[in-house]
């Protein structure tokens, strides 16, 4: 293997562990002493936790989900940096083998939020922590994200909803960027990852089930 390589499979297993770190189980029962995951949706995601705690509550998840992602994604971007292309920050093109590198990268981020090693395995649905890694992955396609989540969910109040269909544009906001064709591959995962972790909201939508979002509405409400 290549010494990219190698600090790409490193910086992966990193962002595995660092970004399955369970905020929203924290915080829940930091700011009103609930388990999270005996409530509501039993979801630890941001969701669940303005249902079940409260707004306060919510946009501390929020940041800390959306922080570790971005976090780990700008410290592999310098630490690739300063190992592989020698201090050379001009250097780090997304359209190049880096950028592939920093794919490989995001999708260790997803997967850590949704199949939590704290948790034997379960987590979030790794929209907050998608949102961070993709503006570490490049800035603009966080944007797009962001913005098309918006677009949906502000009209229907379905966070579900905005949820899988910005996953679901992932690969292509990095095609339209430049990113590599092999690129493509870890961020199409990460999106089904996404995806397959709303299975029960997409069901529901599907059957006009899903329930509208809002603040301690409902405990039956799922989170993203």
């Amino acid at each position: 293997m290549s010494e990219l390589q190698i600090l790409t499979v490193l910086l992966a297993v990193g962002a595995y562990f660092v970004c399955g770190v369970p905020f929203g189980l924290f915080v829940a029962r930091a700011m009103g002493h609930v388990d999270v995951r005996a409530t509501g949706s039993g979801n630890i995601g941001t969701t669940n936790v303005a249902r079940s705690v409260g707004k306060g509550a919510a946009a501390a998840t929020l940041l800390l989900d959306l922080g570790k992602g971005l976090v780990w994604m700008l410290v592999s971007r310098v630490v690739l940096a300063l190992v592989v292309f020698g201090g050379d920050f001009a250097s780090l093109d997304h359209t190049t083998v880096f950028g592939t590198s920093l794919t490989v990268v995001f999708l260790a981020c997803i997967c850590g939020h949704v199949f939590s090693p704290y948790l034997r395995f379960h987590g979030g649905k790794g929209i907050a922590v998608g949102f961070g890694a993709a503006l570490g992955l490049y800035w603009p396609i966080g944007v797009g994200l962001l913005a098309l989540f918006l677009l949906l969910v502000i009209p229907t109040r379905y966070v579900s909803l905005g949820s899988v269909v910005a996953a679901a544009s992932l690969p292509v906001w990095c095609l339209v960027f430049g990113f590599p064709p092999v690129a493509i591959a870890p961020v199409a995962v990460a999106a089904v990852v996404v995806i397959w972790s709303h299975r029960e909201n997409v069901r529901r939508l599907v059957h006009g089930e899903e329930r509208r979002f809002a603040f301690h509405k409902s405990e039956k409400e799922n989170d993203q």
